[in-house]
């Protein structure tokens, strides 16, 4: 079975993906569309991941491959229905990302709040004078209110970190009712409900439903203090409108892991002092990528034993 991987991979998944006829891009950079419908064309399973441009036209030409085992959870890159269409299953890993990802929140959390990345760009540019009494003041963290845009895996590993944590009071906007979550948080009926909160942590996923969800309007909901989280996915965020808050000062500050066009950041947000910028670091740890790496490998050793998938993405509906 010919395997293309799209983006080199820790050893252990790569001696582990060594059991197929597999290829690697030495690339970093995303697929483009020409790649992708080459990929489609040329190999019988393709290991794709964030960004990679297996859009609807991408199907549009021959198409040898019956598999595409997505490393990663999220597949806003992937048309699932057009590869449906095509007679190609999708695959993901879910569940491996959940904690790691969960912890990069925190840590933009509390990055903003407490204004971390000011002071790391302070002390690296030899301009640290000494401790003051009023010398980069933030906010506390502990007691204070969060509010979670979705509620899924992540939302929930977020909530129990802030509620067990920090005794955050936490409150999230889901579009499904949830009257049991299984920790302590309620439920809010509107979007602004959620965003009112002194924290706001967005954790939905990515694709057209979610796309700039989070808008001028929602950020107009927030209070002055306020800081704003997101480690969903960049679109899901208008980042004009974000770009104009903060610049504002409508909201205090912004911990970012995603951006709308990645690897692309806009000058408007690398010019802000009050934001702090990670480099999609969300799954970044030894285990949780090898984790990631054997549930791709899960899912191509039952493609080629003919055997039901263990992370079949299901059909969008009305596809």
């Amino acid at each position: 079975m010919r395997v293309l991987v799209s983006r080199r991979l820790t050893p252990r998944v790569e001696a582990a993906l060594a059991a197929f006829d597999t290829h690697y891009r030495e690339s970093a950079a995303p697929m483009t569309l020409a790649e992708a419908r080459a990929a489609l064309a040329g190999f019988d399973a393709v290991v794709p991941t964030l960004g990679d441009g297996f859009t609807a036209a991408a199907f549009a030409g021959p198409v040898r491959a019956r598999l595409l085992a997505n490393f990663g959870v999220g597949y806003n890159h992937i048309d699932v229905a057009a590869a449906r269409a095509a007679g190609v299953a999708v695959t993901n890993t879910p569940g491996a990302v959940t904690d790691a990802t969960a912890d990069i929140a925190m840590t933009l959390l509390l990055m903003s709040a407490r204004r971390a990345a000011e002071g790391e760009r302070l002390v690296r540019a030899g301009q640290w004078q000494g401790w003051q009494p009023t010398q980069l003041l933030g906010q506390h963290v502990s007691g204070k209110s969060l509010g979670l845009v979705g509620m899924g895996r992540i939302g929930r590993a977020v909530a129990r970190r802030a509620h067990f944590g920090f005794g955050m009071d936490v409150r999230f906007f889901s579009r499904s009712a949830l009257p049991d979550p299984g920790l302590p948080a309620r439920q809010v009926v509107t979007l602004a409900e959620a965003m009112a909160a002194d924290f706001v942590v967005v954790a939905v996923p990515g694709g057209a439903a979610t796309r700039h969800m989070i808008g001028a309007e929602a950020l107009a909901a927030m209070p002055a203090h306020g800081h704003f989280i997101n480690i969903s996915r960049g679109d899901v965020v208008d980042e004009a409108a974000l770009i104009a808050a903060l610049a504002a000062r409508r909201i205090a500050g912004a911990g970012l892991d995603v951006y709308e066009n990645e690897p692309v950041v806009p000058a408007g947000l690398t010019r802000l002092q009050n934001v702090t910028l990670l480099p999609h670091l969300g799954t970044a740890s030894q285990e949780v990528r090898d984790g990631m790496g054997r549930m791709v490998v899960a899912n191509l050793a039952a493609f080629a034993a003919g055997e039901t998938l263990p992370n079949l993405v299901p059909t969008p509906p009305g596809a």
